[in-house]
């Protein structure tokens, strides 16, 4: 957790070559959690504010390196210069490849590479990962710089300074605690850019705002990229140095051409306020040191008392002494020694530039004087904490034991109340079996319950015992309450031995009954359901169409009567189960709580239906009888019924055809035919009575609810269509040959020039008749002195009214 660095193994060295020794802690490089974080997210800003020039970007600094492609390509960006032609490989063996060829190019700029090889940046070391690029930082971003002599990371330090020096609360003197309140960045830029920010608006109490208006200021006017965020720096007790130099050295390259401008006219005057600087830092040390040290002696003898207490609230108020110590009077002194270093510090820096002795402090008041004195504070405070915390955990061990006997005591007692008296209960004796199983479960949880409580009971006396030991004040109260709980707990243990077998003897005698219980209920159930299937069956409603269908019915009743002696017998032995029952009740004398748990069925309603399954038997005799005999005159009817109609349907088909073949055969005179088809049409007429009596016959089909009948395909609504159709078209056939008379009489046509329009018609309606069968006449017409003369009708037989229309078609022909 607290390794070296990755620059502590191949930086340092290169760090040596262009800058001076850095602080203590920094030449440790140890690299905690927050600096790492601080690292990456600068590093990984600083590559992208080059790499965005080449078009592309990182997201995860130890990642995307991994295959030398993006490393080559920063280090070409940021050095002007062309590298090795990179592999384009995916294979671990390119990755390396290309990695080396961008270290051996940073070794050629002169930075030696200690202990590091492509091996960890492929694999993703990020710890070695943030050491190259710190020293690709290094070498390209600060290497050059100079200031007044100095180089590097100095020179830096130097040029923040210098361009913060006249700004209020701002004393740049490291690349750490001196940026913690952002007025720094604010005046670096403020110096260089006045109108960007209202430097006399900010306050030093308020470094997340100062931190905010740089950081912004920077990345949208100076275009320099947002590196770190105000909570990176503030959360930090000492932020990562490497990253503010980073970030800063990019708002040096970004003022650099002020800087050079300005650095030849400042140079004079400051030479001169040197000297007397450098005299009053000196003063300033010395006093700041005799005073820390006297604190330091005044505080250490308080810290080496070991004075015990013996109340808690006591030692509480030293702890809280303490407190008030670690909040108020040592944080101001903590400052204190952090600014003697500083001083020192500055004061050293100031003399090497100007070429002068080193600052010797008085005797005893070196600054590792004072770090050790301070150790030896440290020591002291830490030995008067640890004391404190050890006594007070040993009056809360007394005070927590005597909390938890009480805490566990009052939960034991309560727990046990009323359970002696439940032990003692005679709930038993009148319980059904189910209630005895029921309360038999609940004895054994509650024996597991009470064993569960054992532990709790022998906590208790633990307790009892470690406060007798450490002679708690009020051990006798103690002891009484735990001698009260064990007496009580072996009470506890005797009654539930007690309940348990008498709870044992009970279920033994109750599981006999049950098994008769259950016995019966399987029996007696599906008998049950036998004799209501049996009811709803000789009770339900039956329709019928066919003798069949009837006969059917009396079948499955025969047999379902022939099961009747059996179930007979099933009865009985359902009813000689509840007798054993009630013969077992009375011997043993058992308190039948309930009836039976596992039916609602009881012998009296088994008697009862059964008794009415008896009277239904005879009722649904008479009922299948009955309706056997109604089947009966039904399929009579049906009979009669077709007898006539299989009879009188052919005969008015006949009749149809041979209505249509007089019409078209020409036999006699246009008299003699319509004395034929008179005749014809007597006949037809006095056949009337045959459809009335088939009519009746229908009508008592009907009553009956006859729907159908097999022996014949006519209905009635058939013959009475065929019939009117008849009468129908003898009649129209009658007026046609009427009219053709008329015609004849009226135009002074002989015979044979009628039997010759007659015969060419006829032809034409023998050809259409071939041609379409049965064909129905088409609708049409012909106009004669602007009226129609004939129009066709739909009907069945081709010809008949046609025909007419059209022979009065031609006579009005020949008249025009």
């Amino acid at each position: 957790p607290n390794g070296i660095h990755p620059a502590a193994v191949y930086g340092h060295q290169y760090e040596n070559n262009y800058m001076h020794q850095e602080d203590d802690w920094d030449r440790d490089m140890l690299l905690d959690p927050a600096w790492e974080k601080q690292q990456r997210k600068t590093f990984t800003a600083w590559c992208n504010s080059h790499l965005r020039k080449a078009g592309t970007q990182i997201e995860n600094i130890e990642e995307d390196f991994r295959d030398g492609l993006k490393l080559m390509l920063l280090l070409e960006v940021i050095s002007g210069e062309r590298l090795a032609k990179p592999e384009r490989g995916k294979m671990r063996v390119h990755k390396i490849s290309n990695v080396n060829k961008a270290l051996h190019y940073i070794t050629s700029k002169g930075v030696k590479l200690v202990s590091i090889g492509a091996e960890e940046i492929v694999d993703g070391n990020a710890k070695m990962t943030l050491g190259m690029i710190w020293t690709i930082i290094l070498r390209f971003a600060i290497q050059d710089i100079s200031v007044e002599e100095t180089s590097a990371k100095e020179g830096l330090l130097l040029w923040c300074q210098r361009k913060t020096a006249p700004y209020k609360n701002v004393n740049i003197q490291n690349f750490h605690i001196s940026w913690k309140d952002g007025l720094g960045f604010c005046a670096l830029i403020h110096r260089h850019r006045p109108e960007l920010i209202d430097y006399g608006k900010l306050r030093k109490d308020d470094p997340m705002t100062n931190l905010n208006t740089a950081f912004d200021v920077a990345e949208k006017y100076l275009d320099i990229p947002k590196m770190l965020d105000a909570e990176d720096i503030v959360g930090t007790a000492r932020p990562d140095q490497k990253a503010i130099m980073t970030y800063v050295s990019s708002f040096y390259h970004a003022f650099s051409g002020a800087q050079k401008a300005e650095t030849a006219a400042n140079r004079i005057c400051k030479v001169l306020a040197v000297n007397q600087e450098n005299e009053q830092l000196m003063e300033d040390y010395e006093k700041l040191a005799s005073d820390l040290l006297e604190w330091i002696r005044r505080t250490i003898p308080w810290l080496e008392n070991r004075a015990p207490e013996n109340t808690m609230q006591a030692m509480q108020q030293k702890l809280e002494d303490f407190r008030d110590y670690r909040r108020q009077h040592k944080p101001p002194k903590v400052q204190e020694k952090c600014q003697l270093e500083i001083n020192f510090n500055t004061l050293q820096t100031k003399l090497r530039l100007s070429n002068r002795p080193a600052f010797m402090p008085s005797e005893g008041k070196m600054v590792s004087d004072v770090s050790n004195a301070w150790g030896g504070l440290e020591g002291a405070e830490k030995g008067y904490e640890e004391w404190l915390l050890n006594e007070i955990r040993r009056l809360e061990r007394l005070d927590h034991l005597a909390e938890k006997f009480r805490q566990k005591a009052t939960i034991h007692e309560a727990w046990t109340e009323g359970k002696e008296e439940m032990l003692q209960a005679r709930d038993f004796e009148t319980a059904s079996l189910s209630d005895i199983k029921a309360l038999l479960k609940k004895h054994e949880a509650f024996e597991s319950d009470l064993a569960a409580h054992q532990d709790r009971v022998e906590q208790i006396a633990a307790i009892a015992q470690e406060l007798n030991e450490l002679d708690y004040y009020d051990s006798p109260s103690v002891n009484a309450r735990c001698q009260r709980i064990c007496d009580q707990w072996d009470a506890l243990g005797g009654l539930t031995q007690q309940r348990s077998e008498a709870l044992q003897r009970t279920e033994k005698l109750l599981e006999t009954i049950d098994q008769l219980y259950l016995e019966f209920a399987k029996r007696a159930a599906p008998f049950n359901n036998w004799m209501e299937g049996a009811m709803e069956d000789l009770q339900d409603t039956f329709i019928v169409h066919t003798i069949e269908e009837i006969q059917g019915l009396s079948t499955a009743h025969e047999q379902f009567k022939a099961t009747l002696p059996e179930a007979d017998k099933e009865r009985g032995a359902i009813l000689g189960i509840h007798n054993e029952i009630a013969k077992i009740v009375a011997t043993y004398h058992v308190n039948m709580a309930g009836t039976n748990p596992y039916t609602t069925i009881n012998p009296q309603e088994i008697n009862a239906k059964w008794d009415k399954v008896r009277q239904l038997v005879p009722q649904r005799d008479q009922a299948l009888i009955e309706e056997h005999a109604r089947q009966q005159n039904n399929e009579r009817l049906r009979r009669q019924f077709a007898n006539q109609a299989n009879v009188i349907g052919p005969w008015i088909q006949t009749k149809m055809e041979e209505i249509g073949r007089i019409s078209i055969e020409m036999h006699g005179t246009l008299e003699d035919q319509l004395t034929h088809l008179r005749q014809y049409e007597k006949n037809i007429v006095n056949y009337k009575p045959k459809i009335d009596q088939l009519e009746g016959d229908h009508q008592l089909i009907q009553e009956a609810l006859i729907f159908d009948n097999k022996h014949t395909n006519y209905t009635m609504e058939h013959i009475r269509v065929g019939w009117e159709q008849l009468l129908t078209t003898i009649a129209r056939t009658i007026n046609e040959i009427e009219n053709q008379i008329l015609t004849r009489d009226a135009k002074g046509i002989s015979q044979d020039q009628m039997n010759e329009f007659r015969a060419s018609f006829n032809h034409f309606d023998r050809v259409s008749s071939a041609g379409r069968p049965g064909n129905k006449a088409r609708r049409g017409g012909k106009r004669c002195c602007g009226r129609v003369l004939w129009t066709c009708s739909d009907v069945s037989y081709t010809g008949i009214v046609c025909r007419g229309w059209m022979l009065l078609w031609i006579i009005c022909s020949l008249h025009v």
